[in-house]
């Protein structure tokens, strides 16, 4: 019955570079696993990446790293090939193959996924707006603020002008480009693990800005997991990432920034806009057992005290190594090296994204003219000659399709 059972189940098969992993990619794994029971995921490999695509940010292993820790992936599948094959699904025993609606070609502007959409094994899930791994690669080369502001601005996103780039809002492809981000609370649910620690578990709080979300965090947050029972993640606000960072940062804003420490199989509950000293109020408010702090300086508050004063007191605070000295500032600094790259990288998809846009545009202009062709001779026939009803239907059928 068991062996039944598991064959019942529908496995879904998704594929991707996964380049800097974010909540549109998490939210993309979330609404493909809600379409059956277990959630295969292909990671492509460096070299295929760069031959079709331009050069990833992180390496194949940080990104393999990054993809397991995303709460709605089963299984991770190593260097997956960049055109999906139907042998590739029957290899993973997948039912059906799941992509976002937005374009994904080879070098050569082949649609990586025409073989199982002839095969009638692909199904498609809306496209996360208002953010993409291009967009965020933009927003660093940029260096700009514009990405968080303040008052009735708070909640907008727009880049300077960059037409180089093609990643800002003058850029012509819907799929390169960057456009508003909204948050909902709709959106917080559907991320949250929607649960609540137990009288008997030992909850721990960590806190920080969490931008760019990569594996450094990743490996910081797993070793705080394993310090209790209930992992809570403090956020900090944008202005007070920005306080004691610095430069242009965060580069994520805070409700991005949410979302993808939600989208972490590690963390259980986020507090939006935390303070940034962990007070007595909140600890107790929270239950909060542990505090812990990774190995990197930390800053002192904008009155100038420690902001870890009361857990240090209560002798519940912890610095945690994690063994990994990854920071938001490493991933600039990469980018910022190599920018020329970047910049081709995102000029070129934006092109090929472009060619198969006005290509499927002029494929359906050329149906619709033949179609209303069709259509014109049949209106003039069933007007002028005198052909047997039968025919007419006959020909009208034809003309249909």
């Amino acid at each position: 019955m068991g062996e039944n059972n598991e064959k019942k189940k529908i496995r879904v098969w998704c594929d991707g570079c996964y380049d800097m992993v974010h909540f549109g990619h998490a939210n993309s794994l979330r609404q493909a696993k809600a379409l059956g029971d277990v959630l295969i995921v292909g990671v492509h490999t460096d070299e295929e990446i760069s031959k079709h695509k331009g050069p990833p940010v992180f390496t194949q292993e940080e990104r393999y790293k990054m993809v397991r820790a995303i709460k709605w992936v089963d299984q991770v599948v190593e260097g997956a090939p960049y055109v999906t094959t139907l042998e590739t699904l029957d290899k993973y025993q997948c039912d059906f193959c799941v992509h976002g609606d937005d374009i994904t070609v080879t070098a050569e502007g082949i649609d990586t996924y025409h073989l199982v959409k002839t095969a009638g094994k692909y199904r498609e899930v809306s496209r996360t707006a208002g953010v993409s791994t291009t967009d965020l690669v933009g927003r660093m080369l940029l260096l700009t603020r514009e990405h968080f502001k303040r008052g009735d601005k708070e909640y907008t996103v727009a880049l300077d002008h960059s037409s180089n780039l093609g990643t800002d809002s003058t850029a012509r492809s819907p799929y390169t480009g960057c456009s508003q981000f909204l948050p909902t609370t709709q959106k917080i649910i559907q991320f949250s693990s929607g649960l609540s620690p137990k009288p008997t578990d030992k909850v721990v709080y960590v806190a920080g800005a969490f931008d760019l979300f990569h594996v450094g965090h990743l490996d910081f947050l797993e070793a705080a997991h394993a310090q209790g029972d209930f992992l809570i993640v403090g956020l900090h606000t944008d202005l007070e990432v920005n306080r004691y960072k610095g430069s242009n940062y965060p580069i994520m804003n805070l409700h991005e920034r949410v979302l993808s420490v939600l989208a972490c199989k590690y963390v259980h509950e986020v507090v939006i806009g935390a303070p940034y000293s962990v007070t007595a109020e909140l600890m107790e408010h929270f239950n909060v057992d542990v505090v812990c702090h990774g190995a990197t300086p930390i800053a002192l508050d904008a009155d100038g005290s420690d902001p870890y004063t009361v857990p240090k007191q209560r002798g519940c605070f912890k610095i945690l190594n994690s063994g990994n000295t990854m920071t938001t500032e490493d991933i600039v600094q990469r980018i910022i090296r190599h920018r020329l790259e970047f910049e081709e990288r995102n000029t070129k998809k934006e092109q090929k994204e472009m060619a198969v846009l006005k290509a499927a545009a002029k494929k359906q202009l050329n149906g619709d003219s033949l179609s209303l062709f069709k259509l014109c001779i049949w209106s003039i026939l069933n007007s002028v000659l005198l052909i047997p009803r039968f025919a007419k239907n006959i020909l009208f059928i034809q003309c249909k399709s």
